[in-house]
This record gives C-alpha cells, sequence and structure tokens, in this order.
C-alpha cells in the first residue's frame, strides 16, 4: 500500500467494517487499498462510505437517477486527473473502462476528456463538472442551461456536482496520505477476466 499512515489488519477492525471489507474482496478478489486506509478511523470510514453509497450506487438509498454507472466513474476520472490524483484515476478508471467497455476510455478521459470517444452528452456533463472542480464560484445558471440541452434535469446537475465534490475530498485525502493503488486495477477493463 505504501501509505504514510499505519494501515489496520481485518482483525483490528470494527465488525460491520470488516464484513463491508470482506464482500468486496470476495466481489473484485482484493481488497481496495482506501478501505483499510481509511479504517484506522472508523467514524470516518462509516461517514466516507455512506456518502460515497449514495452518490455512486443511489439506488442503495431509494433514489434513481439519470446518471448511469459510467457516467458517475467518467465524473470520478475526469476530476481527479485534474486533482492530479494517482490513486482514484487508477482506481475510478478502472471501474469506468468496466462499465463503458471501452479499454481506452478512461486514458483519454484522464488526459484530456475534450478528444475522448465519449458522447456529446457526455462532454457537456464533463465540462460542468471540471467547472465546478475548479472554478465553482464561477458556476452560473448559463452552466445549468447548457446541461439542460442535452437532457439533465437539475437533480442530475446535483449528482454531478455532487461527486465531483466528494472525490475532491477523497483525492485529497489519497494524495496527501500516500495512497497508492493496488495493481490489480491496471488492467482491469483492459484485459480480459480471468476464469
Amino acid at each position: 500500500m505504501n501509505a504514510r499512515y499505519p494501515v489496520p489488519s481485518l482483525d483490528n477492525i470494527p465488525e460491520d467494517i470488516r464484513t463491508r471489507i470482506l464482500a468486496v474482496q470476495e466481489k473484485a478478489g482484493f481488497i481496495p487499498n482506501v478501505f483499510l486506509a481509511f479504517a484506522r478511523r472508523p467514524a470516518e470510514w462509516r461517514a466516507f462510505f455512506a456518502y460515497h453509497d449514495a452518490l455512486m450506487a443511489p439506488e442503495t438509498v431509494g433514489r434513481s437517477s439519470n446518471l448511469t454507472k459510467g457516467d458517475r466513474e467518467m465524473i470520478v476520472t475526469a476530476t481527479s486527473a485534474a486533482n492530479q490524483c494517482l490513486y482514484c484515476v487508477v482506481a475510478h478508471g478502472a471501474i469506468l473502462r468496466i462499465y463503458e467497455k471501452k479499454p481506452r476510455v478512461a486514458d483519454e478521459v484522464a488526459v484530456n476528456y475534450r478528444k475522448a470517444d465519449i458522447t456529446p452528452r457526455q462532454r457537456a456533463m464533463l465540462d460542468f463538472a471540471l467547472k465546478v472542480c475548479q472554478r465553482s464560484h464561477e458556476i452560473e445558471d448559463a452552466d445549468f442551461a447548457a446541461l439542460h440541452q442535452h437532457g439533465f434535469d437539475d437533480e442530475d446537475i446535483w449528482d454531478i456536482a455532487a461527486i465531483t465534490a466528494f472525490f475532491g475530498l477523497s483525492n485529497r485525502m489519497a494524495s496527501f496520505a500516500g495512497m497508492l493503488p493496488n495493481p490489480e486495477f491496471y488492467l482491469m477493463g483492459r484485459v480480459p477476466k480471468q476464469t
């Protein structure tokens, strides 16, 4: 993991957190480093992942959304690149490749989403997300109107902004703590999964 802070062992993590981490390990085949790094402070872990889930899997809290899972990961990848967060670009880029079924999309979005193989709707979404990321104080009604033209409603716009803001926190925590991406993330969505 190569982090600046000690990572607790699974045996020293509260049961509810350990159960969630083991479920992630069962599904992914490994434990993403963020789960263990944040577990050193259980109350913060619970708050972080509760908000994460509300934004990234809104169906788990009984809310629907017009953003796809790929859209959400695309926002995270693009804004994490702007924030120079290696962990989040690599980890969420891997998930983006899987959801979009495009092995190059994460690299394109992270380097220059304006030239990426994405839809005009997604480009407008990322234009807004990057403005929230870098110049939120400049957001105006015209930014909403531009998104409305692509079929986003005001709740979708809230989601775009909230995902951007939440991962701004995550990017900064991962970067200052020296969190590195798990090696497994680098090949996910690039090569066929081993069965």
